[in-house]
């Protein structure tokens, strides 16, 4: 036998070997790499789809028109499942359907996976509230001001703290508001919109002094502002800083004649100022027929009770017993008209302590049956409090 063909094929073959080998190596990289090709030219255009989509979706969210949005929204996951943003948005949609339940579903397994998101908590805050779950609300609350934003973190933060203080203030939680206002103030800067803001919401917790200060900062920077006049106003009025008061008041007025609240309050703080007595720097001849005028404004109250102009001998009235306290006051007041007067007051000033004290104690009694308080009644009964509390 002749082995050498054999051999000759045998080494032929073998010498062919890598050639082929190299060329089978070289069509399995070309097709993985085609493949993975198509895979990202297939994924690109998922991408791509979902992208559009979404950007419908968002169109349409903010526009209002929350079934079509949700519609765009769930094609859009289609193409891209599992996208944390687009979850988000179709929960939106879906809460501007009053779908609360479906768009709750969607939030919590946002918030598993983004404990830290904001937008999540302050949904989620949002749906507690609905439900009346104040506990879980403010959870959500606080847990979305310390959250991360995108975007200007420092403002999303103040809207979300503003819009829990609403909150607090409507379930009737003041210390707690007050609470986030302070935390509030500590932020607020030198906008003048935002401390006019503040000093608005410190008005409502009736945190007088730190109102006035915010709308005071206020008016440094924007000198007309209405607004911020007549919260000044209301504040020092608050406060009993009654000159401060009509000041501002004033100012509030001469910009928005309309504003009846400040006109109203300023006739009251005017009223305040004429019947105090015990003002600084007025003179002794003013202080006295400031006293008469108050004590004067004092019987006409008496009078509106009843008890006065149909006095008999022995102190009653009609229907009055004798020993009501409106009686009792009705007695000493007519004994003792004829000394306050402005003669009476300079031949002895102790008189004017007397006849304030008595003026206070007419303005203090609750007695329904003596008709609408007037200004002046209302001014002296601030005058007493200003009074008792210094």
């Amino acid at each position: 036998m002749n082995p050498g063909p054999k051999r000759l094929d045998l080494s032929l073959y073998l010498s062919r070997e890598p050639v082929i080998l190299a060329l089978l190596t070289g069509l399995a990289v070309v097709s993985f790499l085609a493949v993975t090709g198509l895979s990202r030219l297939y994924q690109a255009q998922q991408e791509s789809l979902a992208t559009e989509w979404s950007a419908r979706g968002v169109h349409d969210l903010n526009a209002g028109h929350y079934k079509l949005a949700i519609t765009e929204f769930q094609t859009a996951l289609q193409y891209s499942r599992g996208n944390d943003d687009y979850q988000l948005s179709l929960a939106q949609a879906l809460l501007g359907l009053d779908r609360t339940d479906e768009a709750y579903a969607y939030l919590i397994n946002l918030w598993d996976r983004q404990p830290e998101n904001g937008m999540v908590n302050l949904e989620l805050a949002r749906i507690a509230v609905e439900r009346s779950q104040t506990e879980q609300a403010l959870r959500f609350y606080h847990n979305a001001i310390y959250a991360t934003w995108p975007g200007n973190l420092e403002a999303e933060r103040r809207k979300t703290r503003l819009e829990l203080i609403d909150y607090l203030l409507r379930i009737n939680e003041r210390t707690q508001a007050e609470s986030q206002l302070i935390a509030l103030e500590a932020n607020t800067g030198d906008d003048a919109a935002q401390q006019a803001q503040l000093g608005a919401l410190f008005l409502k917790v009736q945190d007088n002094g730190r109102a006035l200060a915010a709308f005071r900062e206020s008016l440094k920077r924007e000198r007309r502002n209405p607004a911020a006049y007549a919260g000044a106003g209301a504040a020092a009025f608050h406060l009993g800083m009654y000159p401060m008061a009509e000041r501002y008041l004033q100012e509030a007025v001469s910009a928005a004649p309309q504003d009846a609240a400040s006109a109203a309050l300023l006739k009251t703080t005017q009223y305040v100022l004429r019947l105090d007595p015990y003002r600084p720097q007025i003179s002794v001849a003013e202080r006295n027929r400031i006293v008469v005028d108050a004590f004067g404004a004092a019987g006409e109250r008496l009078k509106s009770c009843g008890v006065l102009g149909g006095l008999k001998a022995q102190g009653r009235t009609a229907g009055t017993p004798a020993t009501s306290p409106a009686a009792e006051l009705a007695q000493q007041w007519t004994k003792l008209v004829p000394q306050i007067n402005e003669h009476g007051l300079r031949r002895d000033p102790d008189l004017v302590n007397a006849a304030m004290s008595f003026a206070f104690q007419i303005e203090s009694q609750k007695n329904t049956g003596c008709g609408e308080l007037t200004e002046a009644d209302k001014a002296l009964a601030l005058i007493a409090n200003l009074h008792e509390e210094n």
